[in-house]
C-alpha cells in the first residue's frame, strides 16, 4: 500500500511574532503555506482507467493551456506536492462538490483538517460541468474562510485572477480581513463594474482619495435605499469623520461583514473578534490589538491549522503573563514548561506537564502543543503522570511512530496505541468501541462499500472528501463510520492521515 504522509509546511516566526504580509500565489509556489497539508504520495495516485471499470462513466475533460484555464481549476499545491491526479474532481458534479464543501465542520480532527486543506488547495482540473462563473472555486474559498485560512484563500483567488466580477467580492473581503485592500480598491475605482456593491465602491473611492465620487455614490445609494442601516451610518462617518459623536455608541451590526468590521475600526470603535466567525480572527493578527486578544485569535486559528504552532508559541513567550486565569494560565504554563525543558529538569517538567496538557487538549490545541514539545519531552526521564502525558503528546506529534514507543507503558492501552502508531493495532487488545472499530479498519484491505462506487467511477476527490467527512463526524461510539472512513482513506494511500486520525479519535474524542 502506498502511503500519504502528513507534513506541516510552516514559516518560522521569531518571538515576538510580528504581523506578516499575506502570501501571494507565486510566494506559495516558492515558500509553502503556513498550514498543515498532505505530503505527496510515493507515486501519483490515479483512478481506474475507463477501460478497466465496467459501466463507469468518465466524462470528457477539456484540456487547455494554463492562461486559458477556467478559474475553477486554480490551485496552489501542484500534483508534485499532493500526489493527487489532475482529474481529481473531473468525474463529479459541481453541485455535489459544493454540497460536500458546505458540510466541512468548524472544528475538525487535525489530521482530517490537513486533508481538507490539501483537497481545497490542490491544483486540478475543474469538474466537467463547471461553467465560467467560478462556483467551484468560490465554494473552496468559502470553506477556507470558514477555517480562518485567509492567507491561502487570498493567494488562491489572486492566482485565479481576481479582476473578474465573479471573484472580485471574495478578493475584496479577504483583502479587508488581512489589511491589504489597497490593490483591490484601486481596481474597483478604475473598473466599478467589478462589483455591484455600493458600499465597496464608496469605501474604495474614499480609500483611494476620490472623495467626490465616493460622496456622490453614497448620496445615490442612500436615495435608492440599497444600504443597510449600519453601512449607511458607518460610511457617513468614514466619509466625514467630524460627524462622529463621541457620546454616541455604535452598536455592532447583527450580521458582520469584513467591510463593516473595518468601518467600525475606522470609526474608532474596533470590535472584539472572539464572537465573530473565525475568519475575523485574522484581523487581530495585524499587531493592532492587545496581546491577550492576539493570543486568543491565534489560538482560534491554530485549532484549524490556519496558523502554525510556532507563531502561537511566539505569542505565548512574548512577555510575562499580564494577569491570571484564562489565556494567561496557558501563557504561564508554556513559559514554565519551556524553561524546565531548557534546564533539563525532569522533575519540574513532570509537575507542570499533566495539568498543562489537560488544558491544551481541552482548548483544542493538543496537536499544536505536541508539534512544539514532543521531541524535547521524549529526551527526558519522566515518571508517573508526567510520563503518561508525554506519551500522549508523542502520539499526537508528527513523529508519533518513532517517539511513542520510547514513552509507552506496558499495559493493554499502551500496547494498542503503539501498535496503532505503527499501523498494526492488535484487535486482541481492543476493549472499547472505538478501539475495536479502528482495529477492524486497519485489518481491511479495500475501500469501504460506502465509497467503492465513487472510486470505481473515477470520482476520487469526492470519495476522499466523503470518507473524510464521515470519519470527522463520527462520535467515539459510531463504529460503522469509523470503520468506513479509515478503511477508505487507507485504501487510497492516506495511511499517515488514517493513523493520525485514529489516534486523535482515541486521545481527543474518546479520551482513552
Amino acid at each position: 500500500m502506498k502511503t500519504l504522509d502528513t507534513v506541516v509546511f510552516s514559516i518560522a516566526f521569531a518571538a515576538p511574532a510580528l504581523a506578516q504580509e499575506p502570501l501571494g500565489a507565486i510566494d506559495w509556489l516558492n515558500d509553502p503555506a503556513p498550514i498543515s497539508v498532505a505530503r505527496p504520495l510515493e507515486a501519483p495516485l490515479q483512478p481506474p482507467p475507463e477501460s478497466d471499470v465496467e459501466g463507469a462513466v468518465v466524462p470528457d475533460v477539456d484540456v487547455m493551456p494554463l492562461d486559458g484555464a477556467r478559474p475553477d481549476a486554480a490551485g496552489l499545491l501542484p500534483g508534485s506536492t499532493t500526489g493527487l491526479p489532475p482529474n481529481l474532481w473531473a468525474g463529479s458534479s459541481t453541485d455535489t462538490l459544493i454540497s460536500l464543501f458546505s458540510r466541512l465542520p468548524s472544528d475538525p480532527l487535525p489530521a482530517i483538517q490537513a486533508l481538507y486543506y490539501t483537497l481545497l488547495l490542490a491544483e486540478a482540473e475543474a469538474p466537467a460541468d463547471a461553467g465560467a462563473e467560478a462556483r467551484f472555486l468560490r465554494a473552496r474559498l468559502g470553506a477556507l474562510r470558514k477555517m480562518g485560512a485567509v492567507e491561502p484563500a487570498l493567494a488562491l483567488v489572486q492566482q485565479a485572477g481576481p479582476y473578474d466580477a465573479d471573484l472580485f467580492d471574495q478578493w475584496f473581503d479577504l483583502a479587508l480581513l488581512s489589511g491589504t485592500e489597497n490593490e483591490a480598491c484601486s481596481a474597483l475605482t478604475q473598473e466599478p463594474e467589478l462589483s455591484d456593491r455600493y458600499d465597496a465602491r464608496i469605501y474604495c473611492g474614499a480609500r483611494t482619495g476620490d472623495w467626490q465620487t465616493a460622496a456622490l455614490t453614497y448620496e445615490t445609494a442612500t436615495a435608492l435605499g440599497v444600504l443597510d442601516s449600519p453601512s449607511e451610518r458607518l460610511l457617513a462617518h468614514f466619509l466625514d469623520p467630524e460627524t462622529i459623536d463621541a457620546d454616541t455608541t455604535l452598536a455592532p451590526a447583527a450580521t458582520m461583514t469584513p467591510l463593516l468590521y473595518r468601518l467600525y475600526e475606522a470609526a474608532g470603535t474596533p470590535l472584539p473578534t472572539r464572537n465573530l466567525p473565525r475568519e475575523f480572527a485574522v484581523a487581530d493578527m495585524r499587531g493592532l490589538t492587545g496581546l491577550k486578544a492576539e493570543i486568543e485569535a491565534a489560538e482560534r486559528l491554530t485549532r484549524t491549522g490556519a496558523l502554525p504552532a510556532n507563531r502561537l508559541l511566539g505569542l505565548y513567550t512574548d512577555q510575562s503573563p499580564a494577569a491570571s486565569g484564562g489565556v494567561w494560565e496557558r501563557v504561564a504554563g508554556v513559559q514554565d514548561l519551556e524553561q524546565a525543558i531548557l534546564d533539563t529538569d525532569a522533575q519540574a517538567v513532570g509537575e507542570i506537564l499533566p495539568d498543562l496538557w489537560r488544558d491544551m487538549k481541552r482548548e483544542g490545541l493538543g496537536v499544536a502543543f505536541a508539534t512544539l514539545f514532543a521531541q524535547s519531552l521524549s529526551t527526558l526521564d519522566l515518571q508517573g503522570r508526567g510520563r503518561e502525558a508525554a506519551f500522549e503528546v508523542a502520539l499526537l506529534s508528527q513523529d508519533y511512530e518513532s517517539l511513542a514507543p520510547k514513552l509507552a507503558t506496558n499495559d493493554a492501552r499502551g500496547r494498542f496505541l503503539v501498535g496503532l502508531a505503527q499501523g498494526t493495532p492488535d484487535a486482541d487488545l481492543a476493549s472499547e468501541t472505538p478501539q475495536i472499530a479502528i482495529a477492524e479498519a486497519f485489518a481491511a484491505n479495500a475501500a469501504h462499500p460506502d465509497h467503492a462506487d465513487m472510486l470505481e467511477a473515477g470520482r476520487l476527490g469526492q470519495a476522499i472528501l466523503t470518507a473524510a467527512l464521515q470519519l470527522d463526524g463520527a462520535g467515539p461510539n459510531q463504529a460503522s463510520d469509523i470503520v468506513a472512513g479509515l478503511s477508505t482513506l487507507r485504501a487510497v494511500g492516506l495511511e499517515d492521515t488514517a493513523r493520525k486520525a485514529a489516534l486523535q479519535i482515541l486521545l481527543l474524542k474518546a479520551g482513552t
